[in-house]
């Protein structure tokens, strides 16, 4: 378990694109956080960190916003699901087989269509701008 302060948005996505820069395709994971956390700056992070140089924005009304570069990075918004049976509705296990990297915020709303292998990230609020960014610990309860 890796624990980062990040004391401002910029950073949050520093700690994103460091923390992707070597992760293998297929990795999942599973965001949690409460609105306005900074979920979407983390991704944003990632995507840079994976060498894709477009715009990410977060998916809410879409629920999935695919990214292309060097690696793929599949971003999901589950806020407007209930279960994780919508997840699999819109082709989840598809997205799965794509050996991408997923990241999902929202998890909660979505935790029985994971399989135990996804790495964790919590973003909790501990200021205006600061954050608490802890990566791979066990899913909240």
């Amino acid at each position: 378990m890796a624990v980062y302060h990040s004391k401002s948005e910029s950073e949050t996505e520093a700690i994103g694109a460091a923390f992707a820069r070597d992760l293998p395709g297929g990795t999942v994971v599973a965001m949690y956080g409460e609105l306005g956390a900074g979920k979407t700056a983390f991704v944003r992070g990632m995507a840079r960190g994976m060498g894709i140089n477009c715009r990410v924005s977060s998916p809410t009304f879409t629920i999935v916003n695919e990214y292309a570069g060097e690696r793929e990075l599949i971003h999901f918004d589950m806020y407007r699901l209930s279960s994780a049976d919508e997840l699999f509705d819109i082709g989840w296990e598809d997205y799965l087989a794509r050996g991408a990297v997923c990241a999902v915020e929202w998890s909660e709303n979505v935790s029985d269509a994971f399989f135990g292998d996804e790495i964790v990230v919590r973003i909790e609020k501990i200021g205006e701008d600061e954050r608490l960014i802890t990566i791979g610990e066990d899913a909240p309860c």
